[in-house]
């Protein structure tokens, strides 16, 4: 099977548009990597890329609040725009497939999602384990709850809800990467700490997908 250069550095910039740091990925060792779908069938994650250019998202984990209400504005991205782009958007998170639909249906995320609950894919990739805060790190956009509001509602799903266990690794961060088609990677980014997500309507500039109005703010239409 033919596949692109080896190692690809990360590119891009980060949310404070400092240079991120390089990181090296390997594409040719995760390609035959299994993910699960909502039934639990697995697909080989080359699968995900292979005939068209792709999104690709990591979340830390399906409890964690800040995944959550990003995968929230994910799931605002209308999928007339994907398909007019012809991209698509897939998230991938390390839980059991049965936390799939209880995730969605909580998120409202209609599109592509997968779990990678060994974490092969994650551990092969180079995601990082554990987490790193900078002076300089400013809260991610799309996170709209305190860490104390965030960590409330995660614990009050854990309990109140046997889909909501604590699954996955807990130190486990997640990325975003676009690839495709084939293994063309275009654009890599692994996560520093749980508010280190990428501004999503970057990601859709990079992938050459309409970006979309985030703002909670009601619009003033001028007459």
């Amino acid at each position: 099977m033919a596949t692109g250069p080896p190692v690809t550095q990360q590119i891009g910039r980060n949310q404070q548009g400092t240079p991120n740091p390089p990181v090296n990925v390997h594409l040719s060792e995760v390609e035959d990597c299994l993910v699960h779908d909502r039934l639990g069938n697995c697909i080989p994650f080359r699968r995900l890329y292979q005939e068209k250019k792709s999104i690709i998202v990591f979340v830390k984990n399906f409890l964690c609040y800040t995944c959550r209400e990003y995968v929230e504005d994910l799931a605002k991205i209308p999928k007339k725009s994907l398909m007019s782009a012809d991209v698509r958007l897939v998230v991938i998170g390390q839980s059991s497939h049965h936390h799939i639909e209880p995730f969605c249906a909580l998120t409202k995320y209609p599109h592509e999602i997968y779990v990678d609950p060994e974490r092969k894919v994650y551990t092969r990739l180079g995601m990082r384990r554990g987490e790193i805060f900078t002076e300089s790190g400013s809260r991610c956009r799309h996170v709209r709850s305190s860490m104390l509001q965030g960590t409330v509602s995660s614990l009050w799903l854990a309990m109140k809800s046997p889909a909501f266990d604590f699954q996955g690794d807990p130190l486990q961060q997640g990325g975003a990467i676009i690839v495709g088609p084939g293994s063309e990677l275009h654009f890599a980014h692994f996560d520093s700490n749980r508010l280190d997500h990428m501004p999503i309507n970057w990601l859709l500039q990079l992938a050459g997908v309409e970006t979309v109005d985030f703002s909670d703010q009601p619009k003033i239409i001028h007459v």
